[in-house]
C-alpha cells in the first residue's frame, strides 16, 4: 500500500498536481467583523502547526508524525500522516497584525478581524 501512495504521489507531482500529505478538515466562518476558521488537528502540538499571514493570504502549515511502527501489512489506512497546507484568502480586507490561534483539544481556531471601513459621506465639488 506504501507503495503505491509513494507512486502516487510522484505520477501527481509531475503532472504539477502535488498535494500534501493529508488535508485537514476546516469549517470556515464569517461574522460581521472577522472570520473564524475552525481546523481539525487531532493529535498535534503547537509546535508541529504554523500559522502565516502575508500577501491578504492566511497559510496554516505543519507536519503530523508518521506511525512509530509499522506492522507487516495494514488492513486499512484512513488517518493521514506528513506534512499538510491549507491556505486561505479573503475577499474584504482584515488586520494581519490582530490575527490570533489557539489550539484546544486537537481544533486549532484562527480568529482573523476585519478591517473596519466607517461609511464617510462625500461631498461634491
Amino acid at each position: 500500500m506504501r507503495d503505491l501512495l509513494t507512486m502516487q504521489g510522484r505520477l501527481e507531482s509531475l503532472f504539477g498536481r502535488a498535494m500534501p500529505g493529508w488535508v485537514p478538515a476546516v469549517d470556515l466562518a464569517e461574522f460581521a467583523d472577522r472570520y473564524v476558521l475552525s481546523v481539525e488537528l487531532p493529535g498535534l502540538k503547537r509546535e508541529n502547526v504554523h500559522v502565516e499571514f502575508q500577501n491578504r493570504t492566511l497559510v496554516i502549515h505543519g507536519q503530523r508524525p508518521g506511525q512509530a511502527c509499522c506492522p507487516d501489512r495494514y488492513l486499512q489506512i484512513e488517518r493521514g500522516s506528513g506534512a499538510f497546507l491549507r491556505s486561505f484568502q479573503f475577499a474584504l480586507a482584515v488586520d494581519g497584525d490582530a490575527i490570533t490561534a489557539d489550539l484546544a483539544e486537537g481544533i486549532l481556531t484562527v480568529t482573523v478581524p476585519k478591517v473596519a471601513h466607517p461609511e464617510r459621506h462625500i461631498e461634491i465639488a
